[in-house]
């Protein structure tokens, strides 16, 4: 079967279609057809660093949706032929992966792969953000940085969802219409720090309650001081720069800092089933959209890191393993 194999670290070039063998499920583990896989800036770190406690070669990739082709021994809740959505599962830049059934979710008829592969990671993440890590409610101000991104366009949506202002940072004009398409109410073209003076301006001058930052250290200060007293800041940009490094006494105004780690999203699997439950009927109910930034065959990867690095993209870009995956614009 083909996949894409990392052989050494490096740039999008390392990147290489081959054929491998298939895999085959053991105990607890399921085989699936991979239809659609995510694209992820984590992808990119992985690329460039190697997994966390594996070495080369690997197939990167950790997450998509597929069709179930063989279950390991033990595995309940799922039959063949049912369609699966995954999340943190290595090897999903390929035709086919093994992966275990607790990792795995049903996807509902009227979600498509495309909008079932897009909230896997991003989605599950955006909800953790705003439901859990800090909990948007009614009237709350709140700035999203790269909003015209796969993830800040759904922090934009669910934010709003629950009843906030949004104030979006983007990098370029052109990525102003998405990010308002997504429903942000303000929307600052800015690098840098240029954000803080339009956050105070529209908050009249109190700042704002929260800020979702994963631009990485170029940012990371300046988001401090748009906050507001006892406002505060998620971080989640370790793999766009370096991770800054901050004394104690340099926060203002009591704010709080939080780095929110995936495996912190969901640490059973009651959680797993919970946030795509409610992102998977926010989809169906058109509250959630997945907006595809980009689709490209599985051989394509380089092409697909490039892009997602050049910050030129919008929306989620997608792999399209299978020759005619179900598609939502």
């Amino acid at each position: 079967m083909q996949a894409i194999v990392i052989e050494e670290l490096g740039g999008p070039e390392v990147l290489v279609a081959r054929e491998v063998p298939e895999p085959e499920p053991g105990p607890g583990e399921i085989l699936v057809d991979v239809t659609v896989a995510g694209v992820n800036f984590m992808d990119t770190g992985v690329r460039r660093h190697g997994p966390v406690g594996g070495t080369v070669p690997f197939v990167p990739g950790v997450e998509g949706v597929g069709v179930i082709r063989a279950l390991g021994a033990g595995v309940t809740g799922f039959a063949v032929g049912d369609r699966v959505a995954w999340v943190y599962a290595y090897g999903s830049y390929a035709k086919k992966i093994v992966l275990p059934a607790a990792s795995a979710v049903s996807v509902p008829p009227e979600i498509s792969d495309e909008a079932a592969a897009g909230v896997m990671m991003q989605g599950i993440t955006a909800h953790h953000f705003t439901t859990e890590v800090y909990p948007v409610q009614d009237g709350d101000v709140v700035l999203v940085h790269a909003a015209a991104g796969g993830l800040g366009r759904l922090i934009t949506q669910i934010a709003k969802h629950r009843g906030a202002e949004v104030i979006g940072v983007v990098s370029r004009e052109e990525k102003v219409a998405p990010a308002k398409a997504a429903g942000a109410d303000h929307v600052i073209v800015s690098t840098g720090d240029a954000f803080v003076d339009g956050a105070l301006r529209v908050t009249g001058g109190e700042g704002v309650h929260a800020v979702f930052d994963g631009n990485g250290e170029s940012t990371f200060r300046a988001s401090m001081h748009a906050l507001r007293r006892n406002g505060t800041l998620l971080y989640y940009g370790p793999f766009i720069g370096k991770v800054p490094k901050i004394g104690m006494q340099e926060l203002p105004r009591s704010i709080k800092i939080c780095y929110p780690v995936f495996h912190d999203h969901i640490t059973t699997r009651s959680e797993l089933l919970n946030h795509t439950a409610d992102l998977f009927t926010m989809i169906a109910s058109g509250k959630l959209t997945v907006a595809v930034g980009g689709r490209y065959p599985l051989a394509q990867a380089p092409q697909a890191h490039r892009d997602l690095e050049s910050r030129r993209t919008t929306g989620k870009l997608l792999l399209l393993a299978a020759e005619t995956p179900s598609t939502e614009d």
